[in-house]
């Protein structure tokens, strides 16, 4: 697992670009589980080059959409409901933390308690 912090207002498919590839080359077959703001070229081109198949459903204007594995794509499910979880708590929802290192080391110990339950 990685996850990074960024600027409210920055884009979503950029540090998504750099999250794949920190997350490196895989062999075989690894599905990469992405909300719809990563369903650019781009970012499809990259995680196919690095070895994972992009499971992203198409905009329904692009003139030539692509299929997608449904059923493996309802899974993502499971990552809005840990995004949920997380909000959950108090300190990581009203953000008390002015520092942006103690506000990740914070979600380190939620995320680590969270897979501890």
């Amino acid at each position: 697992m990685t996850w990074s912090l960024t600027a409210g207002q920055a884009g979503d498919a950029p540090e998504g670009r750099r999250l794949i590839q920190a997350l490196g080359p895989h062999h075989g077959l690894v599905a990469l589980l992405m909300d719809s703001a990563y369903q650019d070229d781009a970012t499809r081109e990259l995680a196919c080059g690095l070895g994972f198949v992009p499971v992203v459903p198409p905009n329904p204007r692009r003139r030539q959409p692509w299929e997608y594995d449904k059923p493996l794509y309802r899974r993502r499910n499971g990552i809005e409901r840990l995004f949920r979880r997380l909000k959950a708590w108090r300190r990581v929802f009203t953000r008390y933390d002015k520092l942006d290192l103690m506000y990740a080391a914070f979600i380190t110990v939620a995320l680590i308690a969270e897979a501890l339950r």
